[in-house]
């Protein structure tokens, strides 16, 4: 009898453990997948005096403005602006879902008497917080920031020497591409640059968006590349669900656009010259956007054919 019970016992414990085992097992690992058709929002814009044939629509936002239109605002590169050709247009539009919003012209340019290089501005990004849109963009060298408060004009925020841009990573590495995610009472801004002509993902944060820290390298290398343009573009998702950032990455432009997908319980590290946390490589569009409208995201992404951007629905499923 002792023996049999000693059997049960062993048994249980063997099944506890694999049922455990099962029990403990991490969750599938999700990685973002387009779901349906893309639709265009824009196209190649009219610049009147400032048009080029070779001008390209390419990093943009979009965000909801206070009077609940939807706002798209696209760095336009390749025009006849002086210095580095580049300035920012604007479309609009009732709902997100809506096929080639109205353009609305030109949004702003470059102002070389606030310290901005002139032609320089890159890649857009707007969020709110409380009753302001916040606005932080690349000026060529530095991160700069400019505020709203119905989210479609906006006003630089200089300085105490009278300048737009707040930081950069130095002279020359054209420092760009920022976006912005609140973790507890922090702001992390992620951003791109290439120093020493190797791109990276850079990020910093704040409690107050005044006063940022050192910069920290969260991502690149790897099979993404090292070279200035390997690390572009960079957008963070964290994903309620498996509490789980995804980092979108960008490398290429046109008809060969790329990017990839890292997955980390970690917002300051998507692997350093490495592939630990890759998932997913996509080859949809170029400088890739999640937009979220309620509880549907959205993946927004420049055409292939450099000619606007493109909305389709994304859902996050197992590999």
């Amino acid at each position: 009898m002792r023996a049999r019970v000693m059997r049960a016992v062993v048994i249980g414990m063997m099944l506890g453990g694999v049922c455990g085992g099962l029990r403990g097992q991490d969750k599938p690992v999700l990685v973002p997948v387009v779901d349906g058709e893309f639709w265009s929002i824009s196209h190649a814009p009219d610049l009147g005096a400032l048009s080029s044939p070779k001008e390209q629509p390419v990093d943009f936002a979009i965000w909801q403005a206070a009077d609940g239109t939807w706002q798209l605002w696209s760095c336009i590169r390749n025009t006849l602006v002086p210095g580095k050709t580049r300035l920012f247009y604007r479309w609009q539009a009732d709902k997100l879902t809506d096929v080639d919003w109205k353009p609305m012209g030109i949004a702003m340019m470059a102002d070389p008497g606030f310290g901005e290089t002139e032609g320089g501005l890159q890649a857009p990004y707007v969020f709110k917080e409380g009753t302001d849109y916040i606005m932080l963009y690349g000026e060529w060298d530095h991160i700069a920031m400019a505020k709203s408060k119905d989210g479609k004009t906006f006003a630089r925020q200089l300085g105490p020497y009278g300048r737009s841009g707040m930081f950069g990573e130095g002279p020359g590495t054209n420092t760009r591409d920022p976006m912005v995610r609140k973790i507890g009472d922090m702001y992390y801004v992620y951003y791109s640059a290439y120093p020493d002509n190797k791109g990276y993902v850079f990020a910093r944060t704040s409690k107050d968006m005044v006063h940022w820290s050192a910069a920290v390298k969260v991502a690149y290398g790897g099979s993404g590349g090292d070279g200035r343009f390997s690390a572009e573009c960079p957008w963070v998702y964290f994903d309620k669900a498996t509490e789980y950032y995804y980092l979108l990455r960008n490398q290429f432009y046109g008809a060969k656009s790329q990017f990839k997908v890292y997955r980390s319980k970690d917002p300051l590290d998507f692997g350093k010259a490495d592939d630990k946390y890759l998932v997913e490589t996509l080859t949809v569009g170029a400088a890739p956007e999640i937009v979220q409208d309620g509880e549907q995201l959205y993946l927004a992404v420049v055409k292939p054919g450099f000619d606007g951007i493109q909305l389709a629905k994304l859902k996050f499923a197992a590999q």
